[in-house]
């Protein structure tokens, strides 16, 4: 496979198999260590899911700060970290672990794909529509768990949405006429539909349908907000024509942890793939955006 800016690495090993590896670790982004474990596992293996492909086996990767957490701590990190491997049909079959005095976990990932079924993040086509599975501002809910600004049931369903796995989401995409797929991560919704339009198309979003969680409203007019989001935000500007300003504009560039996959999915589709996606669980998914032929902007905002 060519060079290009995809998810992850793809390496053809006949007609029928090719290789998709990825890496990726995180530092804690919630209190409970098995809970990070399956955070940073579920974070690790999207970009596997967003290639279409099936995981087949992970490497542990860990930092981990023995002075200040018992061995227990890392037990813990490492089942919840299993727990989502098994959960879409992986196997753990090693790591490598260092002292740190910061702690850190993830996962190196091999999976499988056939090589003419691979969904890239810069296929587009004009008359397409995108549709995003889960909710963004985790990274605003992040930053205010790290602060203890969050109550416990706001914390718990950042939890549970940072846990959710794409796995699903990327099984019910290989049934319909998807051109392209991403997983929006540390660049944000932004930054990674900007990948996405290569510059070629303008991808027109109706802010009003981008899922946005409501807990996180509150913290970011408190400006508990990353400062990786300030970064995605100076960075992509001059490519976003926003044409009706709105006070949460900022969640457009929030940086995600284990955000949802955003597909581009035909028109005539559209419809019924939101609807299993939805009966499968999916329940945030949402049309959020129209591919246009390109304008000059990469992205709108309307």
């Amino acid at each position: 496979m060519e060079a290009s800016n995809e998810d992850a690495s793809v390496f053809k090993i006949d007609d029928e198999k090719a290789l998709v590896q990825t890496v990726d670790y995180i530092t804690p982004v919630v209190d409970d260590p098995f809970v990070y474990g399956q955070v940073a596992a579920a974070n690790s293996l999207s970009d596997v899911f967003a290639m279409g492909a099936d995981v087949a086996t992970a490497l542990n990767l860990v930092g981990f700060d023995g002075c200040n957490h018992k061995s227990e701590v890392l037990a813990e990190i490492l089942q919840g970290g299993l727990s989502k491997v098994v959960e879409c049909g992986g196997l753990v079959v090693g790591g490598h672990t260092i002292e740190t005095p910061e702690m850190t976990y993830g996962l190196s990932v091999a999976g499988f794909v056939h090589p003419k079924r691979i969904y890239r993040n810069n296929t587009l086509r004009v008359g397409d529509v995108l549709i995003l599975t889960k909710p963004i501002g985790m990274g605003v809910l992040t930053t205010g768990i790290k602060a203890d600004m969050l109550d416990e049931k706001a914390v718990i369903k950042t939890a549970n949405l940072l846990s959710e796995l794409n796995y699903k989401a990327s099984l019910i995409m290989r049934e319909f006429d998807v051109s392209a797929c991403t997983d929006v991560t540390g660049f944000g919704l932004a930054g990674h539909a900007y990948e996405m339009s290569g510059e070629n198309f303008t991808i027109e979003f109706d802010f009003n349908s981008v899922p946005i969680l409501e807990e996180a409203i509150e913290p970011a007019n408190m400006g508990i907000i990353p400062a990786g989001t300030y970064n995605n935000k100076d960075y992509l500007s001059l490519h976003v024509d926003i044409k009706k300003e709105t006070n949460n504009d900022i969640f457009f560039y929030d940086a995600q942890t284990s955000g949802g996959l955003l597909m581009a999915v035909s028109q005539k589709d559209a419809p019924l793939f939101l609807k299993r996606l939805k009966d499968e669980g999916c329940i945030y998914s949402s049309v959020i955006a129209e591919v246009k032929e390109f304008t000059g902007k990469s992205l709108i905002l309307k």
